[in-house]
């Protein structure tokens, strides 16, 4: 089957639902008439069909699954077995594929709402999705490398990638959809500092967000370690280097690692 004729049910349409759908409509994998999109909330159909009417949207659950190849369930963690009893009957487990995106519901639990021989994929995105640049971090379970392959593709639309087994999933959540929390926290305290030293705010905002742009542009086109990128920077005696040792004194690496492992589920 070519991607072009893939059918995929998205049910929910909240902040990550909802941007899958914009994104896979917007890609070149999946045509929009083949996406539709299912929510209690009949205002969040409403923001998908503004954005692409060919999209299709239901407030039934069971009605969006026929016939879909992928079943998406964007929905919060703890409605996952309520959405399992309403729909497991109407699943043919030996051919409709299920990917998660439900943080901390593991396989054995996934299983046990719907069926241990189901293709299963769970996949941990970032808001970033919404403007395609998500790392989305995907484990696998009963799925052959073509079934593989065509998740990484679909999801490869939306960002970058990363197959992993599942019990690496919860350590790239927290580095990935957990950090990029922690990317806006340095950007709101880089603005606020840029404030202090007298910097328009919307200024300040800009000029960090593309001091940040230029460092990820420079580590990916030297494929360089940060510590390099540092030096280059760092001239014995002056300011940079004076910055960040007092940056260091104050914890700044101890607390972002610190941070990290604060949000790792266990």
């Amino acid at each position: 089957m070519e991607t072009k004729d893939i059918q995929i049910a998205i049910i929910g349409a909240g902040n990550m639902g909802g941007a899958i759908a914009r994104g896979l409509a917007s890609g070149k994998l999946i045509q929009s008439k083949n996406i539709r999109v299912s929510d209690v909330y009949q205002a969040n159909l409403n923001s998908i069909s503004t954005y692409n009417s060919a999209i299709t949207i239901s407030e039934s659950n069971r009605e969006i699954i026929k016939d879909a190849d992928i079943i998406i369930l964007a929905v919060k963690p703890w409605l996952i077995e309520t959405i399992a009893e309403e729909i497991e009957n109407k699943i043919d487990f030996k051919k409709q594929i299920i990917v998660s995106i439900a943080a901390g519901i593991d396989f054995e639990k996934l299983a046990s709402f719907f069926n241990t021989d189901t293709t299963f994929f769970r996949v941990i995105p970032n808001t970033a999705i919404d403007v395609q640049q998500s790392v989305s971090t995907i484990s696998s379970f009963n799925a052959t490398k073509e079934q593989e392959k065509l998740i990484l593709d679909i999801f490869g639309e939306l960002g970058k990638t990363f197959l992993v087994p599942e019990s690496q999933l919860n350590a790239f959540m927290s580095l990935s959809s957990c950090g990029i929390a922690y990317a806006f926290r340095y950007i709101r305290a880089a603005t606020e500092g840029g404030v202090e030293m007298g910097i328009y705010p919307n200024v300040a905002k800009e000029v960090v967000i593309q001091t940040l742009r230029g460092a990820i542009d420079l580590l990916e086109a030297n494929n360089s370690h940060p510590e390099v990128e540092i030096d280059k920077v760092t001239t014995p005696g002056g300011i940079t280097i004076k910055g960040l040792n007092e940056m260091e004194a104050n914890g700044f690496s101890n607390a972002v690692i610190k941070g990290l492992k604060a949000s790792l589920i266990k």
